[in-house]
């Protein structure tokens, strides 16, 4: 779709029409990638609303923590003591006793108090702690009267949870310092017996467009087919609460990923650069489990039509079970990027 030119405009504004230009520029890239994903209102996604890009890393990885909310478990280091200026500072020193290089992680929590006025003499405060539990974080207080902001983090072998298929299960790695809202609705999912409604039901192999590697072949189209496989992780009776944005990286082979703010999500076959930055990404399937994804995206579908997208949709959707793993296993070496 072409802009509108608008040649009498006063010299005055042309700086204001270069700004709204490219704002609807932004906007009109944004609606090819939602059509993309999002289902129409008779289908079973929901309208999918606008997602603002991620705030760029500059270090390559991330630090997000969920803000008003305090998480106990044993400290390790007493923020009486130990202060930072910035929530990232304090992630940071959680992070490098959590190297895997050493042994187990000796901290997967932080807790920092970064609201001046509220926090007082606690301003600055980093407390870092370690949980019993790493899928089971201890909430000591949540909401509004809280002062701190709390993240908390999965050291190597840590973090995997499966989501279980008739095809096989696949494991997901989860990165709660990417997404951490996103990744504490996954530990609420562990806690059910059950996840009916949780499902796979769009299915779309790398056809004749992307290699073996999620790698674009040249000159070949972008789909559809659009190699992803897309469900929705909402468990009947149970309420979802929409996922604000958090880290949006490039889509690549193995992403998993929300469409828009949830419950719909989808898993990518491929990398996506055409898709830049606009996809909350809280966990990559491990490399020996996209097989099973492949044989899901190979089993019978039938067209259908999604805001003027041809689409494939199975015949039979795929139920999901989100299940914790007993044990630690798989490569780690996930391909999750913020570049």
């Amino acid at each position: 779709m072409g802009r509108r030119q608008s040649d009498s405009e006063p010299s005055r504004f042309i700086s204001l029409t270069f700004l709204l230009v490219g704002f609807i520029s932004c906007a009109l890239v944004y609606t090819v990638l939602s059509v993309v994903l999002n289902a129409n209102t008779n289908s079973e996604g929901s309208i999918f609303e606008p997602l603002a890009l991620a705030e760029e890393s500059n270090d390559g990885g991330c630090c997000r923590g969920i803000e008003k909310l305090e998480l106990w478990g044993a400290a390790v280091k007493w923020g009486s003591d130990f202060k930072f200026n910035s929530s990232k500072e304090c992630c940071q020193a959680c992070k490098a006793m959590c190297t895997g290089i050493d042994g187990p992680c000796l901290c997967d929590t932080w807790v920092f108090c970064g609201n001046k006025k509220a926090c007082g003499s606690k301003f600055g405060e980093c407390w870092l702690k370690k949980q019993k539990d790493v899928f089971a974080p201890d909430r000591q207080e949540a909401g509004d009267p809280v002062i701190w902001t709390s993240g908390f983090i999965f050291g190597k072998g840590e973090g995997i949870v499966g989501l279980e298929t008739e095809y096989g299960t696949l494991h997901i790695k989860l990165f709660p310092d990417c997404a951490p809202h996103s990744v504490a609705y996954i530990l609420e999912l562990l806690t059910l017996r059950h996840c009916a409604g949780c499902q796979f039901y769009r299915a779309e192999g790398r056809g004749q467009s992307w290699d073996s590697e999620g790698n674009h072949i040249k000159k070949a189209p972008l789909g559809p087919p659009f190699a992803i496989i897309q469900g929705t992780l909402e468990a009947q009776g149970t309420a979802f609460k929409e996922m604000p944005t958090e880290e949006c990286p490039y889509i690549r082979r193995g992403s998993v990923a929300w469409v828009g703010s949830g419950p719909e999500f989808f898993i990518s076959l491929a990398n996506h650069p055409e898709w830049k930055k606009a996809y909350t990404v809280f966990g990559s399937v491990l490399p020996e489990d996209m097989e099973i994804a492949e044989k899901i995206a190979q089993l019978p579908t039938k067209s259908d039509v999604w805001n003027n997208i041809n689409v494939s949709v199975l015949e039979k959707p795929v139920p999901l079970l989100v299940r914790r793993l007993k044990t630690n296993q798989g490569n780690l070496n996930t391909n999750l990027k913020s570049d």
